[in-house]
């Protein structure tokens, strides 16, 4: 983690924001199963921008860790090699919940859902609400972002 700041209040946010930490870190260096592993079997995972169209069907960001939340990732680093994080802030308290101020950016090279690559790069601002059960592990996490950012960022201009 760059020149983070960290918020905690005893303890226990300590042992809670290094877990998030630890996540982000996995995640910089493109460990999905390492992710996956810091959270409950069944996770609850939500990003409200997501959302592909696809032939007859539209996946949207919204289910399981495991289900949902892997895929996502995957097909990200997937589609963005050098996908990278610059985590800015980690604000975390003893009840289990963490907020993340984090950049999330790289560079385009495979398709990312209707987004055909054309080697352009994006860097976007994202926050991240994180609860971590009793037993230290993220039992639900939830991203936001400016999706219309993105995509400027990667020349797609859709118009519906």
């Amino acid at each position: 983690m760059s020149s983070a700041s960290v918020i905690v209040s005893s303890g226990t946010a300590v042992q809670n924001a290094a877990v998030v930490t630890e996540f982000f870190d996995r995640y910089r260096a493109h460990d999905v199963d390492g992710m996956v592993d810091l959270c409950t079997i069944n996770a609850d995972f939500s990003y409200p921008p997501f959302e592909v169209w696809g032939k007859q069907r539209v996946l949207r960001g919204d289910g399981k860790v495991g289900t949902v939340g892997k895929p996502i990732w995957t097909g990200l680093i997937n589609a963005f090699p050098n996908l990278s994080n610059v985590v800015h802030s980690v604000d975390a308290n003893d009840e289990g919940d963490v907020v993340v101020q984090v950049d999330i950016g790289g560079t385009q090279q495979q398709p990312w859902g209707l987004i055909l690559p054309t080697g352009k790069t994006f860097s976007e601002p994202h926050i991240f609400l994180f609860r971590l059960s009793s037993d230290g592990l993220i039992e639900s996490l939830t991203g936001y972002w400016n999706n219309a950012g993105i995509s400027q960022q990667l020349g797609h201009m859709e118009v519906d």
